[in-house]
């Protein structure tokens, strides 16, 4: 079942770019205690990905955390080089890369995208949540193909 507002996030491994290599991170210990941004993209690099979601996100950094947002974070079905690699090519200081390299977070939460046709394999949908203590308060999930309602913008006129 597709997770909901008034969910808790399924505690899965993700894992980010350290300063000696990947390191492992608890999503239940991530969220505890705070409230997240969390952005999901199809993919690293990508167009819309690259042009528009990431940048959106870093540049409306400061006026989220004005409205209550104590940390933003971006996941992506892509490993933990890739995604640090992504993260210091767009300038994103202010916002937390999380590599779902397995999936398993996207599976968890039943949104997962079959990029096949594109050469990309199985892939986390484009959406956004704001995740309170680990509870989702809400979730904008894209239809395939748009990017309207996942974008920064859209989060900061729900909070």
């Amino acid at each position: 079942m597709t997770i909901a507002v008034g969910d808790k996030l399924p505690d899965v491994k993700l894992m980010k770019a350290g300063e000696a290599g990947p390191e492992p991170v608890k999503s239940s210990e991530f969220f505890a205690g705070r409230k997240v941004a969390l952005f999901s993209v199809p993919g690293a690099f990508t167009p819309t990905c690259s042009a528009k979601h990431l940048p959106g996100f870093v540049d409306k950094a400061s006026e989220l955390k004005a409205k209550g947002i104590d940390e933003i974070a971006c996941t992506a079905v892509n490993d933990a080089f890739v995604m640090g690699a992504w993260g210091k090519a767009a300038g994103s200081s202010d916002v937390t890369m999380l590599a779902d390299g397995n999936g398993e977070l996207v599976s968890a939460l039943d949104l997962v995208m079959d990029g096949s046709g594109f050469g990309m394999g199985k892939r986390g949908q484009r959406f956004s949540m704001v995740v309170n203590d680990g509870v989702v308060e809400t979730l904008n999930v894209e239809a395939p193909g748009t990017f309207e309602v996942s974008s920064a913008e859209h989060m900061l006129g729900q909070l």
